[in-house]
């Protein structure tokens, strides 16, 4: 008779297996058998009772409905600082880049992870930021924008059922943009007498990707919030484009939408 493993011991190997142990040194870990550690990589189908409960939650491949609040947002960071990888065959993981300098977005991140799909969230230590991580055969069911190369050297465009999601909670979604590629900063302009300087706050954006920016700015556009845009050259035939937020009013209605990282 086969033993039948919870979810959270599976996901708890491909969690180890992307930290670079060996199949032995997994199997010693999660106090399971190599062999059942290869048969969950490499093996063409899982015990009844995984299968389902993997297959369940995805709203592409079963029944499953993706959280109205957290999917907008993840969606977000994902277009901005994330990336699907592959472990094996139809195994993927999530990643999404945090800058350490901001722990409580890598809090909110988790748990954006884990409120749209019930997997085991992990973090991966980096220079200069932590990369936190989901696995799943699923990923790339709710983010079709995945491909290869960068994002800006292919086009990013919702699919209807994703738009939708957007247009019901535009909010979410500029904040996961923001938290990924933007920020909120003092401006600092010299006064016209020359005497000193005079500051005010305003968000920014940039993004390479002009797909990208566009999402942005038709969000902000829904929710009337003016904003301008820039264009510089960031190396030859590449430009970034700078969207901002300046006017006093639309700070104050971002400040309820963002605010400050922390």
């Amino acid at each position: 008779m086969h033993r039948m493993y919870s979810r959270k011991i599976i996901d708890e190997t491909f969690r180890l297996k992307t930290l670079g142990l060996t199949d032995k040194q997994i199997a010693a870990q999660c106090g399971v058998s190599i062999f059942a550690v290869r048969h969950w990589r490499y093996g063409t189908r899982r015990t009844p009772e995984s299968e389902s409960d993997r297959a369940d939650y995805c709203p592409r491949c079963s029944t499953g409905q993706l959280d109205p609040e957290a999917y907008p947002y993840l969606l977000g960071l994902y277009l901005g600082d994330g990336y699907i990888g592959r472990l094996h065959r139809d195994v993927t993981y999530l990643s999404i880049a945090c800058c350490d300098t901001w722990p409580g977005l890598m809090i909110e991140c988790t748990e954006a992870m884990s409120a749209v799909f019930p997997v085991s969230v992990f973090k991966v230590q980096r220079q200069g930021c932590t990369e936190v991580k989901g696995a799943s055969t699923h990923w790339t069911c709710i983010f079709p924008q995945h491909g290869p190369g960068k994002k800006h050297e292919r086009l990013i465009a919702l699919e209807a059922w994703q738009q939708e999601l957007v247009d019901a909670r535009p909010d979410r979604f500029i904040r996961g943009l923001i938290h990924s590629d933007g920020c909120r900063a003092l401006n600092r302009i010299r006064k016209k007498n020359g005497e000193g300087f005079y500051e005010y706050p305003r968000y920014h954006f940039s993004n390479v990707s002009t797909d990208i920016v566009e999402l942005l700015t038709a969000a902000l556009d829904q929710l009337d919030i003016p904003w301008k845009s820039h264009v510089k050259r960031q190396e030859p035939y590449l430009d970034q484009v700078t969207v901002s937020i300046s006017r006093k009013a639309a700070v104050a209605r971002m400040d309820t939408i963002v605010s400050p990282k922390y």
